[in-house]
């Protein structure tokens, strides 16, 4: 890791120094580290550099609305190669917490999460997402692999 050393003004180190106790970090450079990584990516995104992601999209929604859940089931099957995983949380009698992890080109990951978001019936929609820096194929395995058989898959490591 390195070091380096920062000046700021101290009314803007107090105000600093309150916000990090509100947001729980533990010193100062845990918290510059993710203001750092928060304005490189928000960069990489004006630059038209996003590459590739991990995110978690979720949303709300009212679970009357006629067909959504199925529109929004047929969106998730319509874009497989992006939707990992769908979490479905019932909050009341008729609300739907739903989570849903993606992967892939940052863009595509964007676009399909506009998509969902912008269905009739859902509310509350945000979407977290964290670059990432993806190795190719590796003919490699962890654990038990069948006599014979060699999983390639891919790795995916966030950006730091």
């Amino acid at each position: 890791m390195e070091r380096i050393t920062i000046s700021i003004d101290e009314d803007l180190a107090a105000e600093f120094d309150r916000l990090i106790a509100n947001r729980g970090y533990k010193n100062r450079s845990e918290a510059v580290r993710d203001l750092v990584r928060s304005h490189l990516e928000a960069a990489r995104a004006s630059n038209g550099q996003e590459g590739h992601c991990v995110a978690n999209l979720s949303y709300v929604y009212d679970h009357h609305e006629r067909d959504l859940a199925e529109r929004l089931t047929a969106l998730q099957h319509g874009q497989h190669d992006l939707t990992v995983a769908t979490m479905h949380a019932h909050l009341d009698h008729d609300n739907c917490l739903e989570s849903v992890i993606l992967r892939g080109a940052t863009a595509a990951v964007r676009a399909f999460a506009d998509t969902l978001t912008a269905e009739r019936g859902v509310r509350h929609g945000q979407l977290n997402l964290v670059s990432v820096d993806i190795s190719g194929g590796q003919d490699h395995h962890h654990g038990y692999v069948p006599r014979g058989k060699v999983r390639t898959h891919v790795h995916m490591r966030p950006k730091t």
